[in-house]
């Protein structure tokens, strides 16, 4: 996963470009086991479509987005309206399929 910043996510959004964002925080054991799951998808995705951010360094969109808690996954389809947030990480197949339906 390509770690992204505040400026970059927006400008990406702006642009309309289809992501998956994956926020997290370095202290969450559940954090850990989620990221596990994504790199699982990135191998079964095209490059360039996983990002990650630390949710204490992108605090305007924390508010911006609603992200309620971490773990969570941002899916941005290239429209522009608001991401379509995942926070269950119920499984690789789970997480590849939402992944799939909304940005590829």
């Amino acid at each position: 996963m390509i770690e992204a910043t505040e400026q970059e996510i927006l400008k990406m959004a702006w642009e309309g470009q289809a992501f998956a964002l994956y926020v997290y925080t370095p202290l969450c054991g559940t954090c850990h086991a989620a990221r596990r799951m994504l790199e699982v998808c990135e191998h079964l995705l095209p490059s360039g479509i996983l990002y990650e951010a630390n949710i204490t360094q992108i605090q305007s969109l924390v508010q911006q987005y609603q992200i309620r808690s971490v773990p969570a996954v941002l899916l941005f389809s290239g429209a522009k309206e608001l991401p379509k947030s995942i926070y269950r990480m119920e499984s690789v197949e789970h997480l590849l399929s939402q992944i799939r339906r909304v940005i590829i």
